[in-house]
């Protein structure tokens, strides 16, 4: 029998953070020291009142059925609660919150509700992969807008073509960025909101990093703005801001009929957020936030030490207020991303990812995660030292 796959999915390219735990993997069946900066997956500890939330919710069976797709009236509340007291933005948890399996999961989705065949989707590049693929998934065309260093990677409304402008139905947006550690203030997001209103186009604001940022700096939601609650949504997770990237629970919330659409795709696709994992991000909103502080102290150290040890070789890099990415241009002498993450693995045994990963806009830059303990970054920069 031969096995026919849809056209496409022949379009969708290798899932870039697969392939790189391919090759980590391989690395370490050969028992080498891998010093792994590739995927941003938290190594810190989800809180522990989070966890014993979660047990606690697990050992009854109330908990052991099928959940509400639109999540535990307990958690759209929470989720309110915590907009309210964090950004001053009122939501109504009935209408404007939808519980997600992962902000990743909403954002594959949404393009699902919203794009015909032939429909344009605006994505910011460098940026994060499923932007582009949900798109291609749902018969839409990407159309990219590139992040350049020189405009504090923010893209520029106003050179996009009235031809693409027509057609485009979604906006995907990410600030704090991923992969750049970009950030975005007010008056940009008042920018973005005029102009999804006067082209007609849904705003598709991926917040994941909105918790994790330093030196006192403290990122903006989209949805403060005037106008942003007609015209677009955000995403949320609580991956990062407590460290739970495998329970895979995070929302979306804002304009009401678009949150509602996304429902409904949801309601034909998944049965909604095992139950106990519910009870544990609402004890994630409702409890202490020191944790937050704690992790962001961490990252933040660790982050002076890739920095400031990368600059000791030469290396221009920006110090990120906001994620836990060092985005930086190759070192002299290289200009091919892809082979110098290969390079780093083979001389260096250090994962790190390649910028080409993110679009062909991320070609000539390499993106570092600060998911590993400061004395191993140390160690991580002593080895690039000696290649280099």
């Amino acid at each position: 029998m031969k096995i026919n796959i849809s056209d496409r999915l022949k379009k969708l390219p290798p899932y870039l953070f697969a392939e790189i735990d391919k090759a980590k993997k391989e690395a370490l069946a050969q028992g080498r020291d891998i010093i792994n900066l590739g995927v941003g997956d938290p190594d810190l500890a989800t809180p522990a009142h989070v966890v014993q939330a979660l047990c606690a919710a697990a050992k009854d069976s109330v908990n052991h059925h099928y959940a509400l797709d639109q999540g535990m009236d307990l958690l759209r509340q929470a989720i309110a609660d915590w907009y309210k007291k964090r950004f001053n933005v009122i939501l109504n948890p009935d209408t404007q919150i939808l519980p997600l399996i992962g902000s990743k999961e909403g954002i594959a989705h949404i393009p699902v509700g919203f794009v015909n065949p032939g429909d344009v989707v605006l994505h910011t590049e460098p940026n994060y992969p499923p932007y582009k693929t949900a798109t291609i998934l749902a018969l839409g065309k990407p159309y990219a807008l590139p992040l350049f260093e020189k405009n504090d990677f923010l893209p520029d409304l106003k050179a996009i073509p009235k031809t693409i402008l027509k057609k485009a139905k979604l906006f995907f947006l990410n600030y704090p960025n991923n992969p750049t550690a970009a950030i975005a203030n007010k008056c940009f997001f008042e920018e973005v909101a005029r102009f999804a209103k006067k082209n007609n186009i849904i705003i598709c604001h991926d917040a994941a990093y909105s918790e994790m940022a330093y030196d006192g700096y403290r990122p903006s939601s989209f949805l403060e703005v005037e106008g942003a609650l007609d015209v677009g949504i955000e995403f949320h997770s609580l991956s990062k801001t407590y460290s739970m990237t495998g329970w895979r629970i995070g929302w979306v919330c804002g304009n009401a009929e678009i949150v509602s659409a996304l429902g409904k795709v949801k309601s034909n696709i998944d049965s909604g957020i095992f139950t106990a994992i519910q009870h544990a991000g609402v004890a994630a909103l409702n409890g202490p936030q020191y944790c937050i502080e704690e992790n962001n102290e961490i990252y933040r150290q660790r982050r002076d030490v890739l920095i400031g040890g990368l600059r000791e070789l030469g290396w221009n890099v920006t110090s990120p207020k906001a994620t836990f990415y060092v985005w930086t241009r190759l070192p002299k002498g290289h200009k091919d991303s892809r082979k110098f993450a290969q390079f780093l693995l083979d001389k260096a045994d250090i994962v790190a990812t390649p910028g080409i990963g993110f679009g062909k806009t991320g070609e000539g830059f390499i993106r570092m995660a600060l998911t590993v303990p400061k004395e191993r970054l140390q160690k991580a920069v002593n080895r690039i030292a000696k290649i280099l």
